[in-house]
């Protein structure tokens, strides 16, 4: 259900999902046989493409789509896959996305050089583009993404956590991302700061709530949807937002008792334990409404647009990345 819906979301934009496609499988066609057997693993396992899709559909909406649209597409998107190669050693991840990671089916070595090898590629296509300020946007974006991954290392466990750092780290380690990439169109147009600014400030929103989404999605998904086992995030130190709100807002005598729970290392069954506190403390409702409210904030940006099948679309995918499936 949830694939169909993203399948009929981005069907105006399909043609330009194909092209990315294709240009993505021949771009990493390797130059090594170990870098090509990767690279095959990648794209057998390949994600939603939801950014390369707000990338499309925000420059199609806008009229900025040009020739260098897919390459800045792509771009971004082999940044965000060597984040991810770097986020699974870190994580010492098994799974994404129901496949074996490269660090475990290769090693985590090999899985940090493929990491460096996508930003490479990635900054070559960028200047293949010949747009100095698309290449400064996302150099920046790349280096809050950074930003954001050591952020959240520094904070595992901080049970302290306040809802207004919790919302700059993942502005930096996700929304930087989405940011630029529905920030791409007016940039390879060459808009006016104005512009640029409204519609990054689009992405940057979206971004906020597609990744809220995505940390619910550690309490209330499903492993055959999501990927990965419920709890995971909690059980190793990672501190969102439903819980944030529930300790900031339970009564005083649970807050110490979950407190203990979490400082004495969650498995599974505290992990259930943890999920009827905040659940009942409304942490999770909380987490959703929020998303939501960002996610309007966003739509607000860039009110304006011409209505088309373009725009609709866009307004569609704002909707599905607050709303996922569990």
């Amino acid at each position: 259900m949830d694939s169909k819906r993203l399948q009929e979301l981005t069907k105006p934009v399909q043609a330009d999902l194909t092209l990315f496609d294709r240009r993505l499988t021949e771009f990493l066609k390797g130059d090594s046989p170990l870098i090509t057997s990767i690279a095959q693993h990648l794209l057998k396992s390949r994600g939603k493409r939801i950014r390369p899709a707000f990338l499309f559909l925000a420059s199609r909406a806008a009229e900025y789509y040009n020739e260098h649209t897919v390459n800045a597409s792509l771009a971004i998107e082999l940044i965000h896959t060597a984040t991810l190669l770097h986020d699974d050693v870190v994580d010492n991840s098994d799974l994404r996305r129901g496949e074996e990671t490269v660090n475990f089916k290769w090693t985590n070595l090999i899985s940090v050089l493929m990491g460096d090898y996508l930003f490479a590629k990635a900054f070559r296509l960028m200047v293949e583009t010949s747009s100095m300020a698309l290449i400064d946007a996302i150099s920046r974006a790349t280096e809050r993404v950074s930003v954001g991954e050591l952020r959240q290392i520094e904070e595992t466990s901080n049970y302290d956590l306040s809802e207004e750092e919790y919302l700059k780290i993942i502005a930096d380690k996700t929304a930087s991302l989405f940011a630029v990439a529905c920030e791409a169109g007016p940039i390879l147009a060459r808009q006016n700061g104005r512009e640029r600014r409204r519609f990054a400030e689009f992405g940057e929103k979206i971004g906020v709530a597609f990744q809220i989404t995505d940390d619910l999605l550690d309490y209330v998904g499903s492993a055959r949807v999501t990927g990965k086992e419920p709890g995971n995030d909690l059980i190793t130190g990672k501190v969102t937002l439903p819980l944030i709100y529930s300790l900031h807002n339970g009564d005083r005598a649970k807050n110490k008792e979950i407190l203990r729970i979490l400082g004495n290392g969650v498995n599974k069954g505290c992990f259930m334990k943890v999920l009827k506190y905040i659940t009942e403390t409304g942490g999770i409702d909380y987490a959703y409404r929020r998303a939501a409210q960002i996610a309007r904030e966003g739509l607000d940006a860039v009110k304006g647009l011409q209505d088309s099948v373009y725009y609709q679309s866009l307004r569609g995918m704002v909707d599905y990345s607050t709303s996922r499936a569990a």
